[in-house]
Order: C-alpha cells, then sequence, then structure tokens
C-alpha cells in the first residue's frame, strides 16, 4: 500500500526491535514501570539518594545492529529515526502521572534530577546511535506528547523549567548531525509550539485537528513558514464517517492554508481499523492533485 500511495518516508527506531537493549541481568529499558503491588516504582521516592540507587538504562547495553540494516536497506526514501527519546512519558511511568505533576511544585529537585537520569541515557544513546548510522538517517524523529484534547498537561510556565532545557539539547542533538528534527506530539499544544519553534523543530507531527486550537487555519495564521506540518487530515470524525468526495475537500483546504511546508498525513500515527480503505485512497488522491 505504501508503494501504491507514494509514500516516500520511512521510519525506524531502535526501540520498535527486539533485542536492541541486552542487559546481561535480563531487564528491558525502564522495565521497572510498575512495582509488584501494582505502583509506579519511584511513586515513593522522596529523596535524591532514593534516586541514585534506581536501576537506570546503562547506554552500553544498546546494540543497533536491526535498525541500521534496516535504514541501510530502505532506497531512495526520507529515512526517520533516532531513540523516541520519550522522557516526558518514562517520568510519568516511574513516578506516577499525578506524583510527576505534583512533585514539579513540592519537591521539583526529585523531578529535575529524575528528568536528568532519564535523559542523559537518552542523550547519550542517541549519540551512540547517530554516530553509526551517519547519513543513513535524515531526519531526527522523536516524540513526547504533551497536550490533552483540550490543554497542555502543565502549564506553559512549568513546560519552561522542566522540559524546555533538555528538549533543547535534543533539537540540538539532531541537527549537529545533520538531521532535521521531527517532533510528534498529540494534543492541544498550541501554547508552546512557539517555544518548539524557537529550540530548532523543523517539523511538527501529527497536528491533531480536533483538539484546541489545532486546526489549519490557526496553525496557519500563527506559525506558517516558521515550521513544517506532518499531519492534519482528522482521524476522529472525517477520515472515519465522511465521503470520499468531503474527505478530498478537507485535504484541499488544509493544503490550501499549510502548504507548500506539509506533509499530508492523518491526524494519529497510524490508521485505525474503523477508517475505511476508500477514504484512505481518497486523502492520497487529493495529496497529489496541483
Amino acid at each position: 500500500m505504501r508503494l501504491k500511495i507514494g509514500d516516500d518516508v520511512r521510519w525506524s527506531c531502535p526501540q520498535l526491535l527486539s533485542g536492541f537493549y541486552q542487559d546481561p541481568d535480563g531487564h528491558n529499558l525502564f522495565d521497572n514501570y510498575i512495582t509488584e503491588d501494582g505502583q509506579p516504582p519511584l511513586a515513593d521516592c522522596e529523596t535524591l539518594e532514593e534516586l541514585e540507587k534506581f536501576n537506570w538504562p546503562d547506554p552500553d547495553y544498546l546494540n543497533f545492529d536491526d535498525t541500521l540494516d534496516f535504514l541501510r536497506n530502505t532506497g531512495d526514501f526520507n529515512r526517520l529515526s533516532g531513540m523516541w527519546t520519550s522522557f516526558y512519558h518514562d517520568l510519568m511511568f516511574l513516578l506516577g502521572m499525578d506524583n510527576y505533576l505534583i512533585k514539579m511544585y513540592t519537591q521539583p529537585e526529585i523531578v529535575e534530577k529524575a528528568t536528568q537520569y532519564v535523559c542523559e541515557f537518552y542523550y547519550e544513546a542517541n549519540r551512540l546511535f547517530f554516530k553509526q548510522a551517519g547519513d543513513l538517517v535524515d531526519g531526527f524523529f522523536f516524540g513526547n506528547d504533551f497536550g490533552t484534547q483540550q490543554d497542555l498537561i502543565m502549564s506553559p510556565e512549568l513546560f519552561d523549567r522542566f522540559i524546555m532545557p533538555w528538549f533543547r539539547k535534543f533539537t540540538e542533538q539532531g541537527h549537529a548531525y545533520g538531521y532535521q528534527v521531527v517532533l510528534h506530539s498529540c494534543g492541544a499544544i498550541y501554547k508552546v509550539i512557539d517555544r518548539l519553534i524557537d529550540a530548532g523543530v523543523d517539523c511538527l507531527h501529527p497536528l491533531q485537528a480536533k483538539a484546541n486550537n489545532m486546526n489549519a487555519e490557526i496553525l496557519a495564521r500563527d506559525f506558517k513558514g516558521k515550521i513544517a506540518f506532518m499531519g492534519g487530515i482528522d482521524t476522529r470524525n472525517l477520515l472515519v464517517n465522511a465521503t470520499p468526495a468531503e474527505v478530498k475537500d478537507d485535504v484541499r483546504r488544509v493544503k490550501a492554508l499549510l502548504g507548500p511546508d506539509l506533509i499530508v498525513s492523518p491526524s494519529h500515527e497510524a490508521l485505525l481499523p474503523n477508517i475505511p480503505p476508500q477514504n484512505v485512497e481518497a486523502m492520497i488522491e487529493a495529496a497529489f492533485e496541483d
């Protein structure tokens, strides 16, 4: 299907492939998300010493052979790769989402130190991978879902303190190797798109079209020409329930608003089973129209 529709992007992330993390004791990457009593492993963490004792992943156990083989055999496509670098999610899983957000107020030093442990691992993992991959990669693609359907999960002020310092380091790391930087973030992230642009993000994915302030009209009004967009074709209602003619009309609308710096794509990272194939075909046909 990808060949039929002319999809010219290929993505491979080391974490998608088995055997990429080879801990001699059999641990998986961040596999201590849930303890035996069903709680996040760092939910009760109160001191920096407790953080230090946690079984943090070791970059020396990483093996990128399968990912590199995939990239070598991809062909003439735009190749996106790099560690998924989902540090925001990892911290929520490790601390518990509510604890993570509350500790930003009550124990910010715990959040900052835990963030350092997680991000130092990803930074070194990316360094090792990019060094081996070289020009096999065109873009560093990584993801953290910063928004809900309604708004950011945290305030812009907390975002600036706890997210942006390391986020900026990761975008700079990708650019240092000559890669474009593509960020995946679902949700209503309008309030921080200016920060993402300032940090150097080249392309934003997937544009959750029905989230607050994430429609093509607002994005074009405030950010057109400052960043490229990938996505924006609604998978919540349009692709599921519309006719093929209606799908084509909406693709044309989004293209007119966000083009030419637009990659037509669904507003979700996957085509879910409730989307009729004829609507996928209609989206592609309209994407290739002049």
